[in-house]
């Protein structure tokens, strides 16, 4: 069966069945000339006709995506700007995904490049923004997910995509990214988010202003990995921090002082030789974290934690984070 009848199929009934599937999966993956462009795009478009499909399906149109975006498309097993700007203006309307099948494709995308553009990563967030602000999307369609709340689905899809991208040599994290986080934290502040979203904020935006002021920062998922602690049966965001200050972002600042395995004599030499100084938060980074925390007029839980962490970590702090520090004791 071609594409074309699949696609006429499925409009009539909405439904996409395994059968569909491999039939799909046969024309696409059936000769050896390589995905087309043509073949692309009519996953897509049977994708975005369906009302229900079989995982299989999904499967296929990621699977597919991948292939042809990263594999096969020049440079190869690299996302350009452009190819960047075509996959987000394809699975996208008004800049929010049109499927869910498209957002774990451009999660899968990011996953599977070893370089992406810092747009792709925005976009991938702007995602989960939009089902914590607005409750809309496909990440929101079909779950129980509440507007303004944090879940543990959420907060993970948030951890994968932050692992994923490959843009700065996928190390620190970005001013954008830390800008995207912070919204979704303001819009979230008062609800009983997942404590997984605590860990998660805390973590990365601290090492956004580590890595700006001078700390070698560890890779991604060194520096954001999931602490063990979180799965203590102590409740709620409370029960979070209580665990933070007994002890469970203490070791975090090991990751960005020193190279893993070096004793504490070199270590010593390490401070010594002046990696005190690369400890100050700079100043564009105290201004800018200064501003952002003040920006809804209220401090978050989540940002006195971060602010006490950096103001018991930090050697120097700037004089414009000191009053936010003092307030957030």
């Amino acid at each position: 069966m071609p594409t074309s009848k699949i696609l006429a199929k499925v409009k009539s009934s909405g439904v996409v069945t395994a059968e569909d599937a491999l039939a799909a999966r046969r024309i696409v993956y059936g000769d050896d000339g390589g995905i087309s462009p043509d073949e692309i795009e009519m996953l897509f478009r049977i994708d975005e006709a369906a009302k229900t499909a079989d995982p299989s399906w999904s499967a296929l149109v990621v699977e597919a995506g991948v292939d042809f975006i990263v594999h096969q498309e020049m440079p190869q097993g690299y996302i350009s700007e452009t190819n960047a700007d075509w996959l987000i203006q394809r699975i996208s309307a008004d800049d929010m995904v049109k499927t869910a099948t498209e957002l774990e494709l451009a999660v899968k995308v990011l996953e599977a490049a070893q370089a992406s553009p810092e747009r792709l990563v925005a976009f991938a967030l702007h995602q989960v923004e939009v089902a914590v602000v607005e409750g809309k999307g496909p990440l929101a369609s079909g779950h129980d997910l509440q507007p303004g709340r944090v879940s543990r689905t959420e907060a993970a899809l948030v951890r994968r995509i932050l692992y994923a991208f490959g843009g700065h040599a996928g190390v620190s994290i970005t001013r954008a990214e830390a800008e995207v986080l912070f919204n979704i934290n303001d819009a979230s502040a008062e609800a009983d988010n997942d404590p997984e979203w605590t860990d998660l904020f805390v973590k990365a935006i601290a090492n956004c202003i580590m890595a700006a002021s001078g700390y070698q920062a560890p890779a991604r998922e060194v520096a954001l990995a999931q602490e063990k602690w979180l799965d203590s049966p102590s409740p709620g965001v409370g029960g979070f921090l209580a665990r933070m200050a007994a002890g469970g972002l203490s070791g975090v600042l090991d990751a960005y002082t020193a190279p893993a395995g070096v004793d504490w004599q070199a270590r010593h030499a390490l401070v010594q030789g002046g990696m005190r100084v690369a400890e100050a938060v700079s100043e564009d980074e105290a201004g800018w974290l200064a501003d952002r925390i003040g920006r809804d007029g209220t401090m978050h839980e989540n940002e006195r934690a971060l602010l006490r962490f950096i103001g018991e970590e930090s050697h120097q702090v700037h004089p414009s984070l000191r009053d936010l520090i003092e307030k957030a004791a």
